[in-house]
């Protein structure tokens, strides 16, 4: 898992995309990690090469003592950049991520070749909604505002047809340090950003979320009014995490942008090349498994890491004649059916977050006894309860 030591805080990143394409960082909001970029990176993946990370206090960056300011998350991220060797880059934040971003061009301008400001403001007030929040999670934990938090971050259509989607958030919000979430809290409070946007003079791209409550489409074009060089887009039928509930356009809006600046951009690589597979196979089995898989290789193993990115997560999985699910109930089945328990667990939560319910789940073991054997749909069942443990009853 890599870490980097950066202004005193250790912080957690990935890289994935083309290596020789324009570098694009990312931000997260507040509550979120690294994986609110998965479905965005898998389509960037292969003109770009991104630069994602977890803010500190969030996922598996680490929590710093009080007072958190604003300037320290930009510090943060300049010294990310600085560690990684990267002079300049495109960057990219939503929400707090986005504050995270404009700081970074006034304090650090550069370093900055462009900005993608998306569901994001200047100066978020009032402050006392920021000390309830706070007080509230160092007494009551997370949970006790995640279901606000949630319907806040999405649409209620969004809601009725991604249940699944929601049911992956909202765990790993909850996985987050309550005094990290409160701190960042209290550096959105303290953060009025406006005095210095004049001063940003990079190309500067504003998306908002149509349906965003947090921070609306006025809030963007005060953005844009305030920036010399800023212009605007809105997406529809987007709250505000709009990279999540609108990928595709997201990822369209920051590669028309981008391209419209890196005039040398060259052409998309074919679907099925590594770096298409590798966004693919991070989306799926998740950043930490992959970057455990690559690092552990070695010189022996490392072809073999390099033919099932570009084959089976390039090629099979970047074909989008089958949906992730139906691939996921597929691999799913026939990991029963050879009894490869590894594999099988490996995909368990993936098919989970790809759209695969429990009770979905329950009905093909059931038909995998018939086809595949009682004792392969016996060890089958036995193998969810390990992975799943209590989850596995939750039918509904």
């Amino acid at each position: 898992m890599p870490l980097i030591d950066c202004a005193g805080t250790h912080l957690f990143y990935d890289l994935t995309g083309r290596e020789d394409g324009p570098l694009l960082v990312l931000s997260n909001s507040l509550g979120t990690t690294v994986e609110m970029w998965d479905e965005v990176v898998k389509l960037l993946a292969p003109s770009f090469r991104v630069l994602r990370y977890d803010t500190r206090g969030h996922g598996r960056s680490s929590t710093s003592i009080a007072p958190l300011t604003m300037k320290q998350l930009a510090d943060d991220l300049a010294g990310l950049l600085d560690t990684l060797r990267i002079d300049r880059a495109h960057i990219g934040g939503l929400s707090l991520g986005g504050m995270t971003a404009q700081a970074l061009a006034i304090h650090h301008p550069h370093k900055v070749k462009s900005l993608i400001l998306m569901a994001t403001g200047p100066f978020l007030p009032p402050a006392e909604n920021w000390n309830t929040r706070a007080k509230t999670v160092r007494e009551q934990g997370l949970g006790a505002i995640v279901d606000t938090v949630l319907a806040r971050w999405f649409t209620p259509a969004y809601f009725e047809t991604h249940a699944h989607r929601i049911m992956f958030y909202r765990k790993l919000f909850l996985a987050n340090a309550p005094e990290g979430y409160a701190l960042c809290c209290e550096s959105i409070r303290d953060a009025d950003l406006r005095p210095g946007l004049s001063s940003i003079s990079v190309p500067t791209l504003v998306i908002a979320g149509a349906e965003d409550p947090v921070t609306p489409v006025s809030m963007a074009n005060e953005l844009t009014d305030a920036i010399k060089a800023a212009r605007s887009a809105v997406i529809s039928e987007a709250s505000h995490l709009l990279a999540i509930e609108q990928p595709a356009e997201t990822a369209a809006l920051i590669s028309q942008f981008i391209g419209s600046l890196e005039r040398a951009t060259a052409e998309p690589l074919p679907s099925h090349a590594f770096e298409s597979g590798l966004a693919n196979r991070k989306a799926v089995l998740g950043v930490d498994h992959v970057q455990r898989s690559l690092s552990n290789a070695g010189a022996f193993a490392a072809p073999w890491q390099d033919f099932i990115t570009r084959s089976a997560w390039g090629e099979i999985w970047g074909d989008d004649t089958l949906p992730w699910k139906t691939r996921s109930l597929v691999t799913l089945s026939m990991m029963v059916a050879l009894h490869r328990e590894e594999e099988f667990k490996l995909h368990l939560r993936p098919a989970l977050k790809n759209g695969v319910t429990i009770v979905e789940l329950q009905a093909l073991l059931m038909q995998t006894s018939i086809y595949a054997g009682v004792p392969a749909a016996n060890a089958a069942f036995r193998w969810v309860r390990e992975v799943l443990g209590d989850e596995a009853d939750h039918l509904s």
